[in-house]
């Protein structure tokens, strides 16, 4: 069953498509009327969702440092414990990405793009009891648009010049127009608070379907039912408990002997190894997440674009699709955008390791000596190995490597985005624009490999308001190309997004949007007994 027909049936079981959307839908993806049939009338005898459990969880990323402020949310712990508690205005159809509602129930553009007028919703309350206004919006967009609040979501608020009412609607003026806004909005950081999180940004209040009940950075977090809730296609289970385990043995231990129901990051090497346990389901989702070797720019040695070059052609990306993700993932291109994304540039030639061209350049570039790589394992599956795996393939370059594996507590205070050459993982954004907006701006906090282009930036801010799709597709090949050749980044492998939950978990959605169901997974999930 692939991702699109695994979708189908679960929109199906949960009760929110009829038999004649589904069998369009079906129909359209190919598949027959007789075979459609079956497994809309399978789906639509299974189980309903139950309510009740206590759901746990064993995830990787957490660290003592992480900030319970969402705006300074960057592990992937602390992307699960947002979407928990908090609510954003938009939300991604899980396989499509395209937007839908969510604290703005329906919103229209102005015939340019550059204004866009929100309804927002009627009737949704806090974890403190206080009802949501368009007041509360404004505010927590208005902080994120603050360099003050470091909020990972500042590239993408800088296009809004300014952010206001009319009655009970939210209205943004933008400085140029922008026909992905409110996928834009779709963005992990934008959690509505009350206030805007003004009085306190750490408070965890907000109107997901989980109320915070305790948080220890770097340990665990803890959550009991919102039982006010605005929304009642999710939050089944009573409770549920995140545990931080950086360890990926003490993850699959944990969920081979039911000491948790879900874990993320499973390394592919153990995949096998855990299909053998009765109880474990294995949960594979292409997406568009990748992980990446980052050089900054503007550092030397890695100011000498020859040597930037040197390095990306050392890397052997076949081979480590193959021994590091196990044939779970694609080749990437040193570029962070693949074939999910509208107007994807197909026709650039994929870049190949070769070592004399590598040579060729590392000489160039007039670099002698060792290049000191960080690593860990919580960069991302496999980092470590695939650290050595290009030490290796370096080598018949005349390129040395110098591999330095990092613990992981502290790894994305201390070394990413700090250290000049390090591994790292993207989880993708909803757009072209938005991906570039947040890493590769000159102006992006997160603009980790220190890629400071006028041009670049130019070419962004033309292809946002651009409406004509073909001029808007060319900029973003020119984007891709500045970007693959002359930018820091070496993007050896998309990965698909594997964890693995005990079979008594159900209703889990393969999401396309990020990892862990776009970081939804213990709020659609149910637990069967």
């Amino acid at each position: 069953m692939t991702d699109y027909t695994r979708y189908l049936t679960s929109q199906v079981t949960l009760g929110k498509m009829n038999r004649r959307e589904f069998m369009g839908r079906a129909a359209a993806f190919g598949i027959t009327l007789a075979a459609a049939g079956t497994m809309f009338d399978t789906a639509a005898k299974a189980q309903e969702p139950k309510r009740g459990g206590h759901l746990k969880l064993g995830l990787e990323g957490a660290a003592a440092t992480d900030s319970k402020d969402p705006a300074k949310a960057l592990s992937q712990f602390m992307f699960v414990v947002g979407r928990n508690w908090g609510d954003m205005l938009v939300e991604s159809e899980p396989l499509t990405g395209q937007p839908v509602p969510a604290l703005a129930e329906s919103w229209e553009p102005s015939a340019d793009a550059a204004t866009w007028t929100f309804t927002i919703r009627k009737g949704v309350k806090f974890h403190d009891g206080k009802e949501l206004t368009v007041d509360d919006v404004i505010k927590t967009l208005q902080r994120h648009t603050d360099e003050k609040s470091e909020s990972g979501a500042l590239g993408v608020m800088k296009s809004i010049k300014e952010i206001k009412a009319d009655g009970d609607k939210l209205v943004l003026v933008l400085s140029e127009g922008n026909a992905d806004l409110p996928l834009l909005l779709t963005d992990y950081h934008l959690v509505i608070q009350p206030n805007g999180g003004l009085d306190d940004p750490n408070a965890m209040i907000g109107t997901g379907p989980y109320k915070v009940t305790s948080f220890e950075a770097g340990v665990r977090a803890t959550f009991e039912r919102n039982t006010d809730d605005w929304r009642q296609d999710r939050g089944f289970v009573d409770s549920i408990e995140m545990i931080a385990m950086n360890d990926a043995t003490a993850r699959i231990a944990a969920l081979s002997s039911g000491q948790v129901h879900y874990i993320n990051r499973v390394d592919p090497k153990t995949v096998d190894l855990l299909k053998r346990a009765p109880t474990v389901e294995i949960l594979s989702t292409s997406g568009r997440g990748h992980y990446v070797f980052i050089m900054h720019c503007n550092t030397a040695p890695f100011d000498n674009n020859d040597l930037r070059l040197a390095l990306k052609y050392a890397m052997d990306r076949e081979t480590m699709l193959e021994k590091v993700l196990g044939g779970y993932g694609k080749v990437g291109n040193d570029f962070p955008i693949n074939e999910t994304y509208a107007l994807f540039p197909e026709d650039i030639e994929q870049r190949t390791y070769d070592p004399d061209k590598a040579a060729f350049h590392y000489k160039q570039s007039g670099h002698s000596g060792s290049v000191l790589l960080r690593t860990s394992d919580v960069a991302f599956p496999g980092a470590v190995d695939a650290a050595v795996l290009y030490q290796e393939s370096a080598k018949k370059a005349g390129i040395d490597i110098e591999v330095k594996r990092e613990p992981g507590d502290g790894y994305w205070s201390n070394v990413w985005n700090v250290q000049p050459f390090s591994t790292s993982y993207w989880g993708g954004r909803p757009t072209q624009d938005q991906m570039y907006s947040t890493a590769y701006l000159s102006t992006a906090d997160w603009n980790d490999t220190r890629f400071l282009r006028e041009d670049f930036d130019k070419l962004l801010l033309e292809a946002r308001s651009e409406l004509d799709e073909a001029k808007r597709k060319d900029m973003y090949r020119t984007m891709a190309m500045m970007v693959r050749d002359e930018g820091g980044l070496i993007l050896p492998m998309f990965n698909d997004f594997v964890n693995a939950c005990g079979k008594n978990v159900k209703g889990y959605v393969h999401d396309i949007g990020n990892d862990m169901s776009n970081g939804y997974v213990a709020t659609r999930v149910w637990l069967d007994a």
